[in-house]
This record gives structure tokens, C-alpha cells and sequence, in this order.
């Protein structure tokens, strides 16, 4: 087995509904959703040691539990099916996408490495098996398996024609990681699903009127832990170009959609200026 260098690739809510509160205490959610080209990288090898050696690198290293995290998740939950047998592996991942921020690094990296282990090692799992194990890593892994433009209403999944628009956005993370945990048990915000048709994701103006006129509903638990990201929502949504900004996921990153990769730097060097110390990525939709 070659060393493999894999692509995780962050996502984006670009709209979040708490539909309910479950009996299991999860939350059902609506959610239209982007994947961006903001990525981490993580190399696989075979290993010939008797244990599993998993590294993370690069600048959001920190915060994650090196013994208990999406990756080892992935890996016990298949042998505990008995797939991997007697082989080890060497698992490098370089975090470029900031932990605790809504980004999804977690969940995407979990998802890479199920698409990589079911086609590269030939573990012949079935599509519901591979969507049960998902959900057992992370509610949002199953969604983070498509890594295109979708459609989120609890468990339903539902990849969207918006996927042939290109989409620009600044990202901006405070540094604040938000404990999704934490943020869900506090909200108190429930709206209705609402939808757009499906063909009507076809049409870019529709589509983007749409999301515009959506919201997070986790947003405003968040603001009120952490007051600076309302001023940081209002100073990207200002800035020439920007068609609407919120929040992502249960944050602490937030987003401004922009019109053009022009505008998007203008607001990213003008942002930089006013927040120094804060996190700033232009990325578009993959």
C-alpha cells in the first residue's frame, strides 16, 4: 500500500433550522449545505508496527484529543466489525481547518477516511452499513460523505442542482472554539423546515434569494455567549459585494457570500484590519 494523500474538504451551513429536540437528546436539523476548498490533508500509509499511529500537524492541532477523536473513531468502529484485519496504519492529518468553529473538520475528516478505507481497501460495505457507520462517528458525517452542494432534513439527505454554481465566500473564525454540545443544550430557537424546490436550486438568483432570506437558528445562543460575533456578522455583511453573512453550524466561524473573489478580498484585507488577530480565508465552492 502506497502512501495516500487525501483531500477532507470543510463544509458550510449556509442555513440551519432547529426543526425539534429528540428524545435521545440530538437535535433535528434542516440545513442547506456547501463544501468549500478549504481542506485538510491526511496521508495514510500501512504501518508495520503492532499499533496504529495517528499525528496531527499544522495550525488547529491543539484542541484535539490525540486518543479520542473522528479518526480513531473511524478506525475501532471498523474493527469492531472486523474489517482492517491485522493491519495497522501510519495516519498524518494537517488541520487547516479551524477546530470548534462550524467548519466541520471533525466529521469531514471521519468521512474521507470511510470513503478511502471502503473503495482503497476493498471492505465491500454496504450503503446502509456505510451510513450507520457514519452516524455512530458524528451526526454529520453521512452529509460530509457527499462533500457537494445538499439538502439536510434530519436523516434525509439530498444532493442539490446548485452544485454546478461557484459559490465565494470569506470565512472568519474568531478563535473562539464553540463546543456544539454546549451550544445545542443552551438553544432555545425552533422554527418550522422550510424549502425551496428542488428545481428551483437550478436557478442561481432563486436559489441565493432563497438563502438569504434563511437564517441559523443557533446563532443567536451563540451571540449570547459570545457578543463579538454579532459584530463580526454586521462588519462582513456591510462590506461591498456581500450578499448576506451568519454564522456557520453552532460557530464560532462565520461567513459572508460574496460576488466576486475581488469584493471578497477587499472584505478579507479591510476585516483583517479591524479584527487582527482573527482567522481569514477566501474559499469557493468545490
Amino acid at each position: 500500500m502506497k502512501n495516500y494523500r487525501l483531500k477532507s474538504f470543510s463544509k458550510i451551513n449556509l442555513s440551519l433550522r432547529v426543526i425539534k429536540r429528540l428524545k435521545n437528546k440530538y437535535h433535528k436539523i434542516q440545513s442547506y449545505m456547501a463544501f468549500v476548498d478549504l481542506h485538510d490533508l491526511i496521508y495514510v500509509s500501512k504501518s508495520k508496527n503492532l499499533k496504529d499511529k495517528v499525528i496531527f500537524s499544522g495550525k488547529f492541532k491543539n484542541s484535539i484529543n490525540i486518543n479520542d477523536n473522528t479518526i480513531t473513531k473511524v478506525i475501532n468502529l471498523l474493527r469492531k466489525k472486523n474489517k482492517l484485519k491485522n493491519i495497522r496504519f501510519n495516519i498524518k492529518i494537517i488541520k487547516k481547518i479551524p477546530t470548534g468553529s462550524g467548519l466541520g473538520g471533525g466529521s469531514s475528516n471521519a468521512a474521507t477516511l470511510i470513503n478511502f478505507f471502503n473503495s482503497k481497501m476493498n471492505l465491500k460495505l454496504k450503503k446502509r452499513e456505510i451510513i450507520q457507520l457514519a452516524y455512530r462517528v458524528g451526526s454529520d458525517v453521512p452529509a460530509c460523505m457527499a462533500q457537494k452542494s445538499l439538502f439536510l432534513l434530519g436523516k434525509k439527505i439530498k444532493i442539490l442542482k446548485a452544485n454546478r454554481f461557484k459559490l465565494i465566500f470569506l470565512i472568519v473564525f474568531p478563535n473562539i472554539p464553540c463546543s456544539t454540545k454546549k451550544i445545542y443544550s443552551k438553544n432555545n430557537i425552533f422554527s418550522p423546515a422550510k424549502f425551496i424546490s428542488y428545481n428551483s436550486t437550478n436557478n442561481k438568483k432563486k436559489y441565493l434569494n432563497f438563502l438569504k432570506r434563511e437564517k441559523n437558528d443557533l446563532e443567536e445562543t451563540v451571540v449570547k455567549i459570545y457578543p463579538m460575533i454579532e459584530n463580526l456578522i454586521k462588519e462582513i455583511s456591510i462590506q461591498k459585494g456581500c450578499f448576506f453573512s451568519r454564522l456557520t453550524g453552532s460557530g464560532s466561524a462565520c461567513f459572508g457570500l460574496f460576488s466576486s473573489v475581488k469584493y471578497a478580498t477587499m472584505a478579507k484585507n479591510l476585516i483583517r484590519r479591524k479584527f487582527p488577530g482573527y482567522w481569514c480565508k477566501i474559499s469557493k465552492t468545490i
